[in-house]
């Protein structure tokens, strides 16, 4: 019984710690920061958009100069994006669950990744 508490309840730290870390100092970049770096040409700075290509032509819209590779082909086509490893990435999604998922693919493969949280339904929102 002492067992299934304590298993229990590293369960639901990990899923909090995890949770939280979504949205961790230093793990983000705000979408009007992304806009702003868009606006002003800043070659130092490359956007990778992981949405499907569907969701592209939705009502969300996309970004302008994206890189596009839905989460699902990222690992198969991280080959295309070996050149931007010195560059800062900010990954975007629908929301930010995938772009999260992707930013810590990247951190792990060395990249110098971030996520931006409320992603295109935040930038559709600002729009409006």
């Amino acid at each position: 019984m002492y067992l299934k508490s304590v298993f229990g309840s590293v369960l639901f730290v990990l899923f909090f710690i995890t949770g939280c870390a979504q949205h961790q100092p230093g793990q983000t970049i705000s979408l009007d920061e992304v806009l702003s770096r868009i606006e002003k040409n800043d070659t130092s700075f490359v956007v990778i958009d992981v949405r499907t290509e569907p969701e592209l032509y939705g009502p969300l819209g996309k970004l302008e100069n994206t890189i596009h590779i839905p989460l699902q082909d990222l690992s198969s086509r991280i080959s295309e994006i070996e050149k931007y490893k010195e560059k800062e990435i900010a990954v975007i999604c629908r929301t930010d669950n995938r772009s999260a998922v992707a930013r810590d693919f990247l951190k792990q493969a060395g990249y110098n990744v971030k996520n931006v949280p409320g992603g295109m339904v935040l930038y559709q929102s600002k729009k409006n």
